[in-house]
């Protein structure tokens, strides 16, 4: 029963994280708006929904050690492994190399908000529909 409930509800899961991290992503463009050389980043949100329900990640990120004693980490997957990070080509070349656009970056922020508050309220309406069937209303 908890397999089949999972399995409902996995495709809302994955878009709210992806949604979630390219919040992440597009608030880091918008900070570094006035750091010389900065290279605004975003995702292809479509490529990395497919690749998380399919399973696959584009290659984690393991971290370098120095020592043999040290502790090897790795990322996980699901978190960002998930969707590959590209360089934005800037419209408007700057002087000092920044590539961030703030109309643009406002925009695609507004846009990702909207879209993860719209499957919030879907993921919610679904959780509430499957709670007053199994209470039997």
């Amino acid at each position: 029963m908890v397999s089949k409930l999972d399995n409902t509800l996995h495709m809302q899961q994955q878009a709210l994280t992806l949604r979630a991290n390219r919040q992440q992503v597009l608030a880091g463009n918008i900070a570094n708006a006035d750091t010389p050389g900065y290279k605004a980043r975003d995702f292809d949100f479509t490529a990395a929904l497919q690749n998380a329900l399919s399973g696959r990640a584009q290659g984690g990120v393991v971290l370098a050690t120095s020592s043999p004693r040290h502790i090897p980490g790795s990322m996980n997957p699901g978190d960002s492994g998930l969707m590959h990070l590209l360089y934005r080509q800037a419209t408007q070349p700057s002087a000092d190399g920044n590539t961030v656009e703030m109309d643009f970056e406002r925009a695609q922020f507004a846009e990702n908000a909207f879209y993860y508050e719209a499957g919030m309220t879907f993921l919610t309406s679904r959780i509430r529909t499957m709670m007053s069937a199994l209470q039997g209303q």
